[in-house]
């Protein structure tokens, strides 16, 4: 494969990711609306298959492409044939893609790679600091103490530093918490304990590892603003997971909500490859855990989750079926051929002769190599039923010469027309 070939299979799999994510966002957004009164573990869990999906869908429909080759490489993105008057001016627009597709592609390198770098240089700084960083000892062995009463088996290792305003976590298979140092001299002690409990909950669920999958999704897709509302509302309701358990671990959602209040005073820490204290919206969840009023989930509210994973997944699918026999039809070097003299000719229902209906049947069969129908399917009706399921029981009959791939027989779709008329 050229690289001239590869980028055109990333522009195209790019410009169709802009319709894909819109789909996607457009059923999570729907799945919000019906989980917004269920726990956060739910709509958690709605908006990381939203997350995915925007990633596996693409990545999907490349590899297809791959796969097919250059044939692939020939086909117009789906998202130019959505354009208004694509299908009268599908070629011009090809060719100013295909023209411009390498800055494309060129740009989107350019800025995935410099998003790559802020990731390293992040944890980078996060390596850095655990290293570098001073040892509490009073503070660490109380963190120890409530690790093992969060039933978290390995050790948790706590730094202060002074270049945050909030504790944040960092790490998953020897995770650590960052704390500032303003917060270990100022904060009253049952506070700071509050704050470390919700950042144990991180520790807990393993949040720092998902957050570094969102964030590589974030680089790759950082062109949809789709993305970032999905990633914004995961961080959000990531941040409610762990206050529900670091209440119920401490007892007192007050302390917890008295902590945070402590927190709006204090500047938000921008990091994003770590789990903050202070992330989401902290005065929504000061009042959600003074009020401690979260409904019980339901199973309904599970169905929204389902239909967009489900739709997403058929999309995917007929999106490499549909690519599949693009590039199964163009390698052909001979199409299937109808033997007329095998076929018998449709007849007229009685239905439709006192209806007197007439008009063409539109019709696709699937040929085998050994030149009989294995499928066929009517795509497009004559407005009569029964016409439309005579024309297809006829012709289904028939005798064809099949296709020809490569010097050999290959299984070949065929489109056929039926013209009724009454004479």
């Amino acid at each position: 494969m050229t690289g001239q070939e590869l980028v055109g299979h990333i522009g195209a799999t790019l410009l169709d990711s802009v319709w894909q994510c819109a789909l996607i966002g457009l059923e999570t957004a729907m799945a919000m609306i019906g989980l917004r009164r269920a726990r956060p573990q739910a709509r958690y869990l709605a908006l990381c298959t939203g997350m995915l999906l925007c990633l596996l869908w693409p990545l999907v429909e490349l590899v297809a492409r791959l796969q097919g080759g250059a044939a692939g490489a020939s086909g117009t993105p789906v998202l130019v044939q959505m354009l208004p008057g694509a299908a009268g001016t599908g070629a011009s627009w090809q060719a100013f893609l295909q023209a411009h597709l390498a800055w494309v592609v060129g740009g989107w390198a350019v800025c995935a790679g410099a998003l790559a770098l802020r990731m390293a240089l992040g944890l980078a700084w996060i390596e850095r600091s655990t290293r570098s960083e001073r040892i509490d000892a009073h503070w660490s062995a109380r963190l120890e103490s409530m690790a093992l009463g969060m039933g978290i088996a390995r050790a948790v290792r706590l730094r202060v530093t002074a270049s945050l305003a909030s504790p944040v976590t960092a790490g998953w298979w020897r995770p650590v918490v960052l704390v500032p140092a303003s917060l270990v001299a100022g904060m009253p002690p049952q506070l700071l304990e509050a704050l470390l409990a919700h950042e144990l909950a991180h520790v807990r669920r393993h949040d720092y590892l998902v957050n570094l999958v969102q964030s590589a999704i974030e680089a790759i897709l950082f062109y949809h603003p789709v993305v970032w509302w999905i990633s914004h509302r995961i961080r959000v309701e990531r941040e409610l997971i762990a206050d529900d358990l670091a209440a119920a671990q401490l007892g007192e959602p007050r302390r917890l909500a008295q902590a945070l209040s402590e927190l709006e005073r204090i500047g938000f820490s921008s990091h994003r490859l770590a789990q903050a204290a202070n992330g989401g919206d902290l005065l929504s969840r000061i009042r959600r855990l003074v009020r401690a009023d979260t409904p019980a989930s339901n199973w309904k509210a599970a169905v929204p989750v389902l239909a967009m994973a489900v739709a997403c997944l058929a999309g995917c699918a007929g999106t490499i079926a549909s690519r599949s026999e693009a590039v199964e039809q163009e390698a052909l070097t001979r199409r299937p051929i109808a033997q007329f003299n095998t076929c018998a000719k449709p007849d007229y229902t009685p239905e439709a002769i006192a209806s007197r209906a007439q008009g063409t049947t539109t019709l696709r069969f699937l040929i085998d190599t050994d030149g009989s129908v294995a499928e066929a399917a009517v795509t497009r009706s004559s407005g009569d039923r029964s016409l439309d399921e005579a024309a297809r029981v006829a012709i289904a009959k028939c005798r064809f010469t099949p296709a020809v791939a490569n010097g050999k027989p290959a299984r070949a779709w065929v489109p056929v027309q039926y013209v009724w008329s009454l004479g």
